[in-house]
């Protein structure tokens, strides 16, 4: 607003009644000009002349030519008073400055008038400018959240369709599973079935071994080579043998032989198992079972297993096996 006033010259300030001025001015004026153009034209005005016509008897002659009509009288022009001049010329001096006054606060008012509607046309222009923005931002920020909608949808896809691949690789590790199990109990149940199939045939391998140790037993006792011992001799770390035709020291010699053979990871409190064995003189070993088991038959089979693997039987001092005795099976604690 200060820019625009700088823009004119400082004015006086505006004088009261001026219209009214101008007005009766204006006034004077038209009553003044139609004076000055009546008196002339009152002035220049010819008076009329009377006519009469006469009647006389004359000769006849030729008639006179008339005589030119007098030149006509220019009224003077009546004398103006000065003062009077002087004041119609200040007042169109007056009228003059207040109408370029008025103009020029016409142009004043134009200008106002014009500056205010590039202001306000300005204003316009500038809201028109921040709402395009305000409609650009939304329309950006409507777009993000659009953008931000899509790839939230797409990742929640990638999720589902991640979580789906893992429930199949899970199924597929179940059934894999399952299958490995199923191969597994199979193969168990071979292995148990080939156990149970060697299991027999290594029964049945004792029972025809046994059958030839007793006849090679009977062959024996009718050739007068069979020597019998009841003994029982006992000693720690899980062995012992004995009979009345044993020397002192063959307890010992069993005992050597047959406790490297004893493998027992078990319980070792309150066990003991009786094992007899029968043997030829060369010390191979003809048979061997449990006399008296020690109520734990894992022990036993380990006791007896053992005692199978010490074939043959050491030798005696006289150079021959016992054909029979018994061996106490503890395990080593």
């Amino acid at each position: 607003m200060n820019r625009r006033k700088s823009n004119y010259p400082l004015q006086p300030p505006r004088e009261r009644g001026t219209w009214r001025a101008f007005a009766l001015a204006l006034l004077m004026h038209v009553l003044l000009g139609l004076f000055l153009y009546h008196g002339i034209h009152w002035q220049n005005s010819t008076p009329a002349g009377a006519e009469a016509e006469l009647w006389t008897e004359t000769p006849q002659q030729p008639a006179p030519r008339p005589a030119p009509p007098p030149p006509a009288r220019v009224a003077p022009v009546p004398p103006v008073d000065q003062e009077q001049a002087d004041i119609a010329l200040q007042e169109k001096k007056r009228k003059e400055q207040e109408a370029a006054r008025a103009a020029q606060l016409a142009e004043q008012q134009r200008q106002q008038q014009l500056a205010a509607q590039e202001a306000e046309a300005k204003r316009q222009r500038q809201l028109a400018q921040q709402q395009a923005e305000l409609a650009a931002q939304k329309a950006a920020a409507d777009k993000l959240k659009q953008q931000q909608q899509a790839e939230k949808l797409k990742q929640q896809q990638l999720a589902e369709q991640q979580k789906k691949l893992e429930e199949q690789k899970l199924e597929q590790q179940k059934q894999e599973q399952l299958k490995q199990q199923q191969l597994a109990e199979q193969k168990k149940a071979e292995a148990e079935k080939a156990a149970k199939a060697k299991a027999e045939q290594l029964a049945k391998q004792k029972q025809l071994d046994q059958e030839r140790r007793t006849r090679l037993a009977q062959l024996q006792g009718l050739a007068g080579e069979s020597e019998t011992g009841n003994g029982l001799a006992k000693s720690g770390n899980g062995t012992g043998s004995g009979g009345t035709a044993t020397s002192p020291g063959y307890a010992d010699k069993v005992r050597r032989r047959v406790r490297p053979n004893i493998v027992w990871a078990g319980d070792t409190q309150g066990l003991e198992t009786v094992i007899a064995v029968r043997c030829s003189p060369t010390g191979t070993l003809l048979s061997a079972s449990v006399q008296r088991g020690s109520g734990n038959p894992q022990w036993d089979e380990a006791a007896l297993r053992a005692v199978q693997k010490s074939d043959p039987m050491p030798l005696d001092d006289n150079g021959r096996t016992p054909a029979s005795f018994t061996i106490t099976m503890r395990p080593a604690g």
